[in-house]
Parts: C-alpha cells; sequence; structure tokens
C-alpha cells in the first residue's frame, strides 16, 4: 500500500469508495497468459468460489479487512437469486505474495471455478501467475493497473477511469488546457500519467505539468514556481493528483496564497474529497471538480451491511459483493459459460455496491461514477452516477 507523508498542520446483479490506495512498487510484473481463460460451470449446482483475503497478518487493520471481505461476501451470496455459491476463505498474510499464491493454488486444487481477492497488486499478480494454465480467472480487489491483464482482472477504482470521467465532464463545460500537478510518488507518477493520457485522448491539451516533494516545506518550495506556471500557460484547470488525508491540503491552500487564480483555473481533484468534512471549508476548493460514487447504492450498501452485523463496513468491502454479485448474476442467467473472460466483460456491466461496473479485456474496469463540486462549504453534486453504460462519461 502506498504511503502518504503527514502533514504537521442481466445482468445487472439486484442488489445492486472511497477507495483506498491499494499498489505496491509495479515493478518486475509478470503476468499470467492472456486466453480465454474460465471454466464452463453446471449452474444447476453452487458454484466454487474462492475468497483470498488479508487475514492471518501481524497487523491489526489487515485482519478486520479481512473478515470485512468475509462478511460482504457472504451478504452478496444471501442476496443472489437464481444461483447458489459455495465459498471457501483463505487467508494470505497480509499482502504476502508467497502466501498468496500457495493460497491461490491449493483453492484451485480444492475445486475453485473462481478467485475473488486477494488485496495487494503484487499477491494478486503473484494468485494470477500461480494458477495460469488452469482456466481460473482472478478478480482482485486491487486498483493498481500494473497488475491487470490475463487471468487477473481488478476490482478496486482506477485512476485511469476517475480522470477520464472528469475530463468528459469538464470538456462539456469548456475546459481543453489542463496543467497537471502531482506529489513525487509512485501514486503521483502513476497519477499524472492518467491524466495526461485521459486529457489527450479526449481532444485536450496539457499546457504544462507540475511535480513537488511530499513534504510540507518541498510544496512550500515550489509553491511560486507551479502558480507562476499556471499563470503564464493560460490553463483552464490545474488537475491535481493531491489526495485528502495527506498533500491536498497544502496544496490547495499554498497555491491561491500565493496568487492562483481559482475562478480562472480551478482545481480538479483524481481522489476523493469528500471524505474529510473540514476539506470543505478550504476557500482554494470552492469551485473544484472531484468523482465519487453512486452515492444512493453505496448507502444502500453501507446500510444493509450495517443491519446484518451491527457495524459500519470498510470503505473497501463492497469489492468482495461486488465480485459475489456479477458471478452470480451471470449464472442465473444459466450461462455455462459465466465464469470466462468473454463473459465476465460483457459491456452491459453489473450494478455493485458504489453503481455500475463492468469489467474491461485488458483486466481494468470502468466504474459509473458522479461529479461533485464544493460549493459554500459543502459538497455538492453537479451530474449523477449514470445508472448504465452509455451515459454521461461512460
Amino acid at each position: 500500500m502506498f504511503a502518504r507523508f503527514t502533514s504537521t498542520r442481466k445482468p445487472l446483479s439486484r442488489f445492486f469508495v472511497f477507495i483506498s490506495l491499494l499498489w505496491l512498487a509495479a515493478c518486475d510484473v509478470t503476468l499470467a497468459p492472456d486466453a480465454n481463460v474460465g471454466q464452463q460451470i453446471d449452474v444447476t449446482k453452487p458454484i466454487q468460489v474462492a475468497l483470498l483475503v488479508p487475514g492471518g497478518s501481524s497487523q491489526p487493520n489487515d485482519n478486520a479487512l479481512a473478515q470485512n471481505f468475509e462478511n460482504a461476501a457472504r451478504l452478496a451470496i444471501a442476496d443472489l437469486q437464481g444461483a447458489r455459491v459455495e465459498l471457501r476463505v483463505y487467508n494470505t498474510a497480509g499482502g504476502n505474495p508467497q502466501q498468496a499464491a500457495i493460497a491461490a493454488t491449493q483453492a484451485v486444487n480444492n475445486g475453485a471455478k473462481i478467485i475473488i481477492g486477494p488485496l495487494f497488486g503484487e499477491a494478486a499478480n503473484a494468485a494470477g501467475v500461480a494458477i495460469a494454465g488452469r482456466d481460473v480467472n482472478v478478480l482482485a480487489f486491487s486498483n493498481n493497473a500494473a497488475f491487470a491483464g490475463g487471468n487477473v482482472f481488478i476490482l478496486g477504482a482506477t485512476f485511469d477511469n476517475t480522470a477520464n470521467r472528469l475530463v468528459q465532464y469538464a470538456s462539456r463545460q469548456g475546459i481543453s488546457r489542463y496543467m497537471v500537478v502531482h506529489g513525487e510518488d509512485l501514486p503521483g507518477n502513476v497519477g499524472r500519467d492518467a491524466i495526461t493520457a485521459a486529457v489527450r485522448g479526449n481532444g485536450g491539451q496539457v499546457v504544462g505539468v507540475e511535480s513537488y516533494p511530499l513534504s510540507q516545506q518541498g510544496i512550500f518550495s515550489s509553491t511560486r514556481r507551479i502558480v507562476s506556471n499556471v499563470q503564464n500557460s493560460g490553463a483552464q484547470a490545474v488537475f491535481t493528483t493531491a489526495g485528502a488525508n495527506a498533500d491536498l491540503p497544502i496544496v490547495a491552500t499554498a497555491l491561491p496564497d500565493a496568487g492562483m487564480d481559482i475562478t480562472r483555473s480551478p482545481f480538479i481533484g483524481l481522489t476523493r474529497w469528500d471524505t474529510l468534512p473540514q476539506l470543505v471549508a478550504l476557500p482554494g476548493l470552492n469551485g473544484s471538480l472531484f468523482a465519487l460514487p453512486d452515492q444512493n447504492t453505496t448507502t444502500l450498501f453501507a446500510n444493509r451491511y450495517a443491519a446484518t452485523y451491527g457495524t459500519q463496513p470498510h470503505p473497501l468491502a463492497g469489492l468482495a459483493y461486488d465480485g459475489i454479485a456479477a458471478i452470480g448474476a451471470l449464472a442465473a442467467a444459466g450461462n455455462a459459460d459465466a465464469l470466462t473472460k468473454d463473459a465476465l466483460t460483457q459491456s452491459q456491466g453489473f450494478r455493485g455496491t458504489a453503481g455500475v461496473f463492468r469489467l474491461l479485456p485488458n483486466g481494468l474496469n470502468e466504474r459509473g461514477l458522479a461529479v461533485a463540486t464544493i460549493r459554500d462549504n459543502q459538497v455538492v453534486i453537479l451530474e449523477q452516477a449514470p445508472r448504465s453504460f452509455g451515459g454521461p462519461g461512460l
């Protein structure tokens, strides 16, 4: 998982994140072979599904999240109509790639027809490679695009999807010239690349790319340069990778204080800005744009989970529900090929705990997102998340 500095200051399934960054350094990635992966199933019998969770870890947070994933998966199984799932749960000792590979192999040896999880990117990659050639797909909880492909699909929200949604919306508002501002770390660099690709892919222009060290002093020392280049470039928006729990409060304060006119060049955010209530009071974020999941379905899932288990779900728990719901929706339609790559990547997608989503043949995903702004110290939805594919931004 990425570490950020801390400032000192159907088939649509019938039931249908702030999503944390779940990446590890994307180096020496080996993807399982790309093939028409997936076995035929007997839809009259329970589908054997393996759930790989970060349990058995020395970190309490990993173990708590493991329980959340299992709870959400079992909730989804209870909600299925027309399909049955037999679930077996395997621990991966946090994000341990070796343990993930062992768990995936054991699961397939035990009859698993598909794997949901694991959480971390390197563990997902290891699981996919371990069972390569055995016609079993992996629906991982990671959002790291570097590990997608072959028999590994990622369920987590991606920078590419968010950037594309925001650029498409901004383009309809007449914004075509973007300054990209990012932190000098792995998620900052990956976010930068996602933004520039989205801008250029939608006919816009990247008028500059500026970075800053991930420290309070590093941001302050870069402020004057960034503001000068924003002003001189004629940028109509400043698209930043800054995170709510890390660099965003400093960036959103320092740049306007140094003279950046947010009425001429408002911020656009690649991360969720509604996760910390105090952010809406920052004057620099007034009129900004960011994306967030469908709040109606997110609330429905949270309430359903809380009513069943007596506590609110972890923001990532819904990914396990989504995986089970997608499998169940395909199987309920009587599709013996429900677990194959062709079926999983059907274009109409699925309805999940955070809105509509679909898996793509390259292992990535596309999720329906709402576009929001901050106005008068409140989050205001400007465009609702689409309820099916083909609507705004999709």
